[in-house]
């Protein structure tokens, strides 16, 4: 395996893991572009959001939820957050393994980039 996201969520390469269950590993981001900035990994090697079957549905509404729990957690709820899933490289995709940005903890400007 060479997928740097799948090492990490199978704890080959150690990384800073806030929460993970069986489906999901969530980490800190070793470059962070917000004072809270978490990526969200599952566990499952998907590519990007083009790559998603019906039987995937569960686990991105698994990540949406535990995102939800993680805001209410940390305190960025009310104030807001930003979830960001970035496909292909052109969208800024690093490392071609599904995984969400969790951003808060400052102003968000839109259009985002």
């Amino acid at each position: 395996m060479s997928c740097l996201f799948c090492k990490i969520a199978s704890g080959e390469i150690p990384a800073k893991v806030v929460c993970q269950d069986e489906h999901l590993v969530v980490i800190e981001d070793i470059n962070p572009a917000a004072p809270l900035h978490l990526l969200l990994i599952p566990r499952k090697h998907i590519v990007n959001t083009l790559d998603l079957q019906p039987e995937d549905d569960v686990l991105i509404g698994h990540i949406h939820r535990v995102a939800a729990r993680i805001a209410r957690e940390r305190g960025v709820a009310e104030s807001g957050f930003r979830l960001v899933s970035n496909n292909n490289a052109a969208a800024g995709q690093s490392v071609f393994h599904i995984h969400f940005h969790m951003l808060a903890g400052r102003s968000l400007t839109w259009p985002p980039g």
